[in-house]
């Protein structure tokens, strides 16, 4: 039987994984840290009882995700969809809210109603198309042309300086710069606009989906799938030379995919010296510097809708947020930064002991920053619900420069997989029609740092793995192996 090695559990090798023990591979995932699921971990950060999630909680992409639908994720785990998918509290008590329901949303903003509307309605009616455009190669012709036509347009209307015009509120204003600011990138920009409307048109469209009991019930359902087919994980099994692995003759048709930074595919002995450059001035840019919280009760939001909210983006008005974006870009802080924050044990009882409750929030930072980023994340949280820190049982701080020991990949604490701007957009983390297949025979990227990019989406595995088939001459559609 061909082996098929993996370097990294995270969603994306897991996919590959599970795609390619169902057709035929012996699979083996080999992973750096003791426990599996890269960015879909859960463990209990702070207390004994309190379950918090590595890396990333609510997953708007996943259940969109092409693969993920295929492979009957919303069925194998409990999902919760909130009826708020994002909120955005502002000073004086006031929020913006997105919720679900796109009507209600634009209702709640006044003036902007109909902007709101305009912007987004025509892509969360026609979601499939987006994440058809945006979950694949941008050199190619998407599914529905007509959509990602809309789309483009409205990456130029929010992502240059036409944005400072395109809302008359300021709730409408910041509702939508805390969403774009997921993309930690200068504002205003194309790349962090194009993040900004695939996240608040699956708002929209399909919502933003939690897994009842933590991400790591994502990486377990895959894992599940992949030894039921014949394939192995291997936790704490740490790969740093390519040229000491034992992954299989290629010759014969052994496959090895790289769910890693790029940078791992440069320790290959027999790289091509173009191919070497090309990943070698592949950019790793903005981290995050994370906080975990054990608090003694729910948090006091001076907004009552707020207290529903799973996903809050803490920043203040649209300047805010832009000014905090563009001090990280040029390579400071900002004494008000944008937080995302997360509070999964609003909805969630099994993340924390019961009357207690969960948090986990981050700041952007420059890259390998050391900045302990507790003590300004609960500023700014004390801000919009007084009385915050007062329920403080315990923090757990990770810097920047410690991220890349909890997850190798995220190189300097770049969640991301690399800078996010148009320029890797197309090239990342080469300009090729399938980005995905390296120079070297039996050698694949699957990772963030291979298109669609960053989201817990399974897309770049499944590229990653679809490609590999193709080349073994076996090809393969999601149908062929999930039927």
């Amino acid at each position: 039987m061909v082996r098929a090695t993996i370097i990294g559990s995270g969603p994306n090798g897991l996919a590959a994984g599970v795609a390619l023990a169902r057709a035929g591979y012996e699979v083996r995932v080999l992973e750096a840290s003791d426990t599996i699921g890269g960015g879909v971990r859960t463990a209990e950060t702070t207390l004994s009882g309190f379950r918090h999630d590595v890396c990333s909680t609510v997953h708007p992409a996943a259940l969109a995700s092409p693969f993920f639908r295929a492979f009957g994720l919303a069925e194998r785990l409990e999902w919760i969809i909130p009826e708020i998918s994002y909120a955005h509290p502002l000073d004086a008590g006031r929020a913006a809210i997105a919720w679900r329901d796109i009507e209600r949303t634009a209702a709640g903003l006044g003036a902007d109603e109909r902007a709101w509307l305009r912007l987004l309605r025509p892509l969360s009616r026609r979601i499939d198309g987006v994440t058809d455009f945006t979950g694949n190669q941008l050199l190619r012709v998407p599914a529905d042309p007509v959509t990602a036509v809309r789309y483009a347009l409205r990456m130029l209307d929010q992502g240059t300086p036409l944005a400072a015009r395109s809302f008359r509120t300021v709730e409408a204003a910041a509702l939508m710069s805390g969403v774009v600011a997921h993309a930690n990138s200068p504002q205003p920009s194309l790349a962090g606009a194009a993040a900004g409307l695939l996240l608040a048109a699956l708002g929209h469209a399909d919502g933003w989906p939690l897994p009842r009991g933590g991400a790591q019930s994502i990486a377990d359902a895959l894992v599940a799938d992949l030894e039921a087919h014949g394939g192995s994980v291997e936790p704490g099994t740490a790969v740093t030379d390519l040229g000491a692995l034992d992954w299989g003759d290629p010759g014969r048709g052994d496959l090895l995919l790289l769910n890693t930074s790029p940078r791992l595919a440069l320790t290959h002995p027999d790289i091509p010296a173009g191919y070497r450059r090309a990943l070698a001035s592949y950019r790793y840019g903005a981290a995050a510097a994370k906080v975990d919280f054990a608090l003694d009760g729910p948090i006091p939001w001076s907004n009552a809708d707020v207290r529903q909210a799973i996903t809050v983006h803490l920043g203040g008005t649209r300047a805010e947020v832009w000014a905090s974006e563009n001090a990280v870009a040029a390579g400071r802080v900002s004494e008000r930064p944008y937080v995302l924050a997360v509070q999964p044990s609003v909805v969630d009882a099994s993340r924390a002991p019961e009357g207690k409750a969960v948090l986990w929030a981050y700041i952007h930072v420059p890259n390998g920053s050391d900045l302990d980023p507790t003590a300004l994340i609960t500023t700014q949280v004390e801000r919009f619900a007084p009385g915050f820190r007062d329920l403080v049982l315990a923090p757990h701080a990770v810097p920047a420069s410690s991220r890349e020991a909890v997850n190798p990949a995220e190189i300097g604490g770049d969640i991301s997989g690399g800078v996010f701007d148009m320029r890797q957009a197309l090239r990342r983390p080469a300009l090729s029609p399938t980005p995905w297949r390296t120079p070297m025979r039996g050698i694949y990227l699957a990772s963030a740092a291979t298109p669609p990019g960053p989201a817990v989406s399974g897309m770049a595995g499944w590229h990653a793995a679809r490609t590999a088939l193709a080349d073994a001459g076996e090809p393969a559609t999601l149908d062929d192996l999930f039927g």
